[in-house]
């Protein structure tokens, strides 16, 4: 099991959900796809937004959120949601970590947060905003768990360049 798990609820948008499948491949972690989803697996849009790292992607499917949570039993979670009580980067993520996301248009369940509320944070924003894109809050959860492991296995510096600074 990957040590960085990103878990899409019932994703709508298939730009997004290639968006964060390059995002996955970037950074070493699994995707998990929590059906119904709002578009087909090979979706135009989703592969193009994904560019050619499909090959180096850990993904997983699954028909609905009761097979999510009994083929991961025990895992840590933590649910990202605009209704949250604190913020995402108050958390001290543990070496394999769930982070879900819930579809485009409506969040997670509400269920789900009301159960697990000392593990449900928030990425702030300003008051008079609905929500940040998908792709973008997965991208700033997963940075910051990696942050808080310094940046571990990944390249960190760039090459040198020609550019004189």
């Amino acid at each position: 099991m990957k040590s960085i798990n990103i878990v899409l609820h019932c994703p709508e948008i298939p730009q997004n959900t290639g968006n964060i499948a390059r995002t996955c491949a970037a950074t070493g972690a699994a995707l998990h796809l929590i059906k119904p989803l709002g578009f087909e697996i090979d979706d135009k849009k989703m592969k193009r937004a994904g560019l050619d790292y499909w090959d180096k992607l850990d993904v997983t499917i699954y028909e609905n959120e009761n097979e999510f949570f009994k083929k991961n039993e025990g895992a840590k979670i933590y649910y990202f949601s605009t209704k949250a009580p604190r913020a995402y980067t108050e958390i001290k993520y543990p070496d394999t970590v769930f982070i879900m996301f819930g579809r485009e248009t409506k969040g997670l369940p509400e269920e789900l947060l009301q159960k697990n509320p000392d593990t449900t944070v928030r990425i702030p924003m300003r008051e008079s905003l609905r929500s940040l894109n998908l792709s973008n809050s997965v991208a700033i959860a997963t940075y910051e768990i990696l942050r808080q492991r310094d940046f571990a296995d990944l390249v960190a510096e760039g090459e040198p360049t020609t550019f004189k600074w």
